[in-house]
């Protein structure tokens, strides 16, 4: 029995370190460990609840949208102006926000995940790349192919961010989403510019993207069956009707043991056994941050998130598995086609090479999405819904992030924050060990898994997949 710290896990957000023990080549138990602590929830307390919007959105500079729009959420309900959001307000922020999935999906593959897999030797600009790996499962034209496009990939990362720009003001960090819709109005020639940057970014998606992430799923194959988690929770994500968990393009539920259930928001506990904080399990309306950073338990700064008393998987894998039994017919056909040339089906999509093959489909799907919330941009019509802060009011937003389940929970007493809680979706992911001594997902799904003498590729592979941010975790 030996045991292996990696630390920190490299090309990720974040300090993360993950903790090993291997015994006859299998990894018997696995501790990951959140290095940082940052108390944006303390921060928010006592400032007006406005701020929430501008404060959180820089919880992280990955994904910051998706702390913007879970921020509006919570402030739109708490305002009473959740289910009176204009059209053009719903789109313009679906907008931003996919324009950032985008962006992150393309990141993951390319930047964070594909070094896993390639070799960097002799190739151009090799000395300012990580070597990669040596295992020759790809042809050297394939390889090089591989290499060509993660250069390639840079340039298409720019052009999403001028996405997003271009109606969200700036990346990272968007100005325009706001409680009531955005304070945008854009004009013919940003849309033009819009709709022009996005063909570019579909043709990369649908014709090189997609390639070369089946071409890896065909080459690391068994893959499918390592790093695997039976439990699935989505949020939901980009409203296309009301404002609530119903009527979302990406529908909400979970998945456990392969059926679907509905999603009550009720059931989430967030607990601190093995994390460096006192308190006691609770739900987010009741929960608090006090660190405790001499705590003998405690091995992690990320706090412990459950549903229903058990840990879940959230992120893309979620995504699609519940797309396909209860989201769009064209999503549905679009997964099944990309499962059928993988050669696999639903229950491989909680793996390492599941993940990656559900964040292709969700961005061929979405950028194909986008094209259409475009067209119903009406220039004439308002942006925002008008409000005034009540002195008290509570509200809850809930989404789904590219990295999985997000919620933001606001409470107002004599008009400023009272309390703040955030669930981000690598706090599902990377929690520790709850009060039953049952691990996270990410400890899931490396128990149990042979490594051999290859102990750090295959858990650094499993690892990424999950694209965990520490940022968001312990925010």
């Amino acid at each position: 029995m030996r045991v292996v710290a990696v630390d920190p896990i490299t090309r990720i957000e974040g300090h993360l370190k993950v903790e090993l023990t291997v015994e006859d080549g299998r990894i018997v138990r696995a501790r990951s460990s959140g290095a940082l602590f940052r108390g944006i929830e303390i921060i928010l307390v006592g400032r007006h609840p406005l701020d929430a919007q501008r404060i959180t959105t820089r919880i992280c500079g990955v994904c910051p949208i998706a702390h913007s729009t879970a921020a509006s959420f919570a402030l739109d309900e708490a305002l009473g102006i959740s289910q009176d959001i204009p059209q053009n307000g719903r789109i313009l922020r679906n907008l931003i926000y996919a324009a950032n999935w985008l962006h992150n999906h393309i990141l993951h593959f390319y930047h964070l995940s594909l070094p896993d897999y390639v070799s960097f030797r002799g190739l151009p600009l090799s000395e300012f790349l990580s070597s990669g790996v040596e295992e020759e499962r790809f042809s050297s034209e394939e390889n090089e192919k591989l290499v060509q496009h993660y250069l390639a990939a840079l340039e298409v990362r720019r052009k999403a961010h001028e996405l997003l720009a271009l109606l969200g003001g700036k990346m990272p960090h968007d100005m325009a989403i706001v409680p009531g819709g955005v304070c945008f109005r854009p004009d013919p020639a940003t849309l033009l510019a819009f709709r022009f940057r996005l063909a570019e970014i579909r043709g990369f998606l649908e014709n090189i993207y997609v390639s070369d992430v089946l071409l890896l799923c065909r080459r690391y194959a068994d893959y499918f069956e390592i790093g695997k988690v039976r439990r699935l929770l989505t949020f939901g994500a980009f409203p296309e009707g009301n404002f609530g968990l119903e009527g979302r393009l990406f529908p909400a539920g979970l998945v456990k043991d392969g059926e679907p259930e509905k999603f009550d928001p009720q059931q989430i506990l967030e607990g601190v056994e093995s994390s460096w904080y006192r308190g006691e399990k609770a739900h987010p309306w009741e929960n608090s941050t006090q660190p405790d950073p001499q705590k003998v338990e405690g091995y992690s700064w990320v706090k412990a998130p459950r549903y229903k008393g058990e840990a879940y998987e959230v992120g893309p894998a979620a995504r699609v598995a519940l797309s396909l039994l209860w989201g769009p017919q064209d999503f549905r056909i679009l997964a099944r086609e990309l499962l059928g040339e993988a050669g696999v089906g639903p229950e491989a999509l909680s793996s390492v090479m599941g993940r990656h093959l559900s964040r292709a489909i969700e961005a061929v799907f979405l950028a194909k999405r986008m094209d259409g919330w475009l067209s119903q941009v009406d220039l004439d019509q308002p942006v925002a819904k008008a409000f005034h802060v009540p002195p008290e009011a509570e509200g809850q937003g809930l989404t789904d992030a590219p990295r999985g389940a997000l919620g933001h929970w606001l409470r107002i007493k004599d008009g400023k924050i009272a309390h703040y809680q955030v669930i981000s979706p690598t706090t599902w992911n990377a929690s520790p060990r709850d009060e039953r001594g049952k691990p996270g997902p990410i400890e899931e799904a490396l128990e149990g898994t042979k490594v051999g003498d290859n102990a750090l590729l295959v858990a650094g592979r499993i690892v990424r997949s999950f694209d965990p941010c520490m940022a968001c975790a312990v925010q």
